[in-house]
């Protein structure tokens, strides 16, 4: 028998359900008995597994029982040293994952184009950064990985360096050589550290890239909800060497995962490894195809390019569309919202669908919303040319003024024309995709304001840059 079949988790709490449990414990709600009226109808099932650490129930914090269970089911899945449920999203993976590998002061290789929970761990460890600058796709107008050599030229100049973080894949879903860049790392005895939020079924392997365990990675983790069947917040930890402190990772999970997790999350992220650990070769079948026919309708409609991933390294849960008129990817995508089709994320230039990953016997309504986007996308105005930015020549870069020191400085506001080489004091990160365009405690350059004036005036949203609608930035007052 495949033990992927287990539930554990959602077992018990069924269980427990079907007792008729009185409750004289929080939460406040009473298994969806107190409820405001007009939220019964959506929130009345989910809220009778809405639960808290009972008999039977196992705590997150010191598992057990049916929750160490699922956990040992996730180990084996991913054929880990040790895998964790998280509740708090991969945010909180991110930051046990710096913070129990990384002490104050230590040096650490960082992809520059990372999610901004690796520099809200970097920041609390007090760590060195060293920024790993990306290549950048000129088709997709995007940046990818990094380089093997970027790597290498990083690992001279900073021979101590106790660790190396990386994205994969990135947003889209475009891979690099990361088998490589491991390869190398290890070599020196760095570890690897990798924020796979956008992965959590490569472990199915072709057509999808390999993941980052399976390569070697010693941490990583998983955004289970992205594109497994979980809620929200639901993701996974694994520790995948010996070169990685097992108890000061659980320390840290403790500190930053709530005290009360939610039991609705966490059956849910027992329910997603059993979905992927008895997915098969008939439901893969059954998912190509559908994936195949909607590409070749998207390929149909004027005024889009469907991109391809470089050397068909890419996963095919992700589809991007590139504007190829006179309209931004902000504003097809603003369009096919008026249709009802709603897109992972736009930036200037594409348009970001997630397919989700069907079974076998499973529908979802692919034909119907080809009809809707080719309603939304109908007559295009005519193709502009548009101005293309560059990322930072630079290879390798770090922060003018270190995490440790930024308490230090008072800050101040200026205009956008006025803070070239300036240091910025807050992070700018247009959201989504969550990836800081301008780190606090760098330097600013010509060409993050270009692409930032660009980014703004496409209409992007921004976490961050309270000011930047009266055209001001903060920045230390260094002088």
């Amino acid at each position: 028998m495949n033990n992927q079949l287990k539930t554990p988790l959602y077992d018990a709490l069924i269980e427990h359900v079907n007792k008729k449990p009185v409750s004289f414990h929080v939460p406040g709600h009473k298994y969806g008995e107190i409820l405001h009226p007009e939220a019964h109808h959506y929130f009345n099932k989910v809220l009778q597994l809405d639960a808290t650490e009972l008999t039977g129930l196992d705590d997150l914090h010191s598992p057990e029982g049916a929750i160490l269970e699922a956990e040992i089911l996730l180990t084996e899945l991913y054929q880990t040293r040790k895998s964790y449920f998280l509740v708090n999203g991969s945010t909180v993976g991110n930051l046990a994952m710096i913070m129990g590998a990384c002490e104050e002061g230590t040096k650490v290789l960082v992809q520059r184009n990372c999610h901004k929970s690796i520099l809200n761990g970097l920041s609390l460890a007090k760590a060195n950064p060293i920024f790993l600058e990306p290549e950048y796709n000129q088709e997709w107008k995007v940046p990818s990985g990094i380089p093997l050599e970027t790597v290498r030229e990083a690992i001279q100049l900073y021979p101590d360096a106790k660790a190396l973080i990386l994205t994969y894949p990135n947003y889209y879903g475009m891979g690099f050589e990361l088998q490589e860049i491991i390869n190398e790392a290890h070599r020196h005895q760095i570890s690897v550290l990798v924020d796979e939020a956008h992965g959590p079924h490569f472990i199915l392997e072709n057509p999808f890239p390999l993941s980052a365990l399976q390569m070697g990675a010693d941490l990583v983790v998983q955004s289970a909800h992205k594109t497994l069947p979980a809620m929200t917040m639901g993701s996974y930890l694994h520790i995948n060497s010996d070169l990685i402190n097992h108890k000061k990772i659980e320390e840290y999970l403790a500190i930053f995962q709530s005290s009360s997790p939610s039991y609705p999350i966490m059956a849910s992220l027992d329910l997603a490894r059993s979905y992927l650990g008895t997915y098969n070769h008939q439901d893969l079948t059954h998912l190509l195809t559908e994936i195949q026919c909607f590409k070749s309708e998207l390929a149909k409609v004027n005024g889009i390019k469907l991109l391809d991933y470089p050397n068909n390294n890419g996963d095919p849960l992700k589809i991007t569309i590139q504007t190829q008129s006179r309209l931004n990817g902000f504003e097809l995508q603003q369009r096919l919202e008026e249709e009802g089709i709603y897109t992972e994320l736009a930036d200037p230039h594409n348009v970001l669908f997630i397919l989700p990953l069907l079974k076998e016997g499973q529908g979802f309504p692919l034909e119907e919303a080809i009809l809707k986007i080719k309603r939304a996308l109908v007559d295009l105005p005519e193709s502009n040319s548009q101005e293309v930015f560059k990322l930072n020549n630079e290879k390798l870069s770090t922060l003018a003024i270190p995490f440790k020191d930024m308490n230090k400085f008072e800050i101040s506001e200026v205009t956008i024309s006025e803070a070239s080489g300036e240091v910025c004091a807050e992070s700018i990160i247009p959201y989504p995709p969550g990836i800081p365009l301008l780190l606090k405690g760098e330097s600013i350059s010509n060409d993050k304001l270009s692409q930032l004036c660009q980014l703004f005036d496409s209409g992007a949203r921004f976490q961050g840059g309270s000011s930047l609608k009266d055209g001001l930035i903060k920045i230390f007052k260094t002088t």
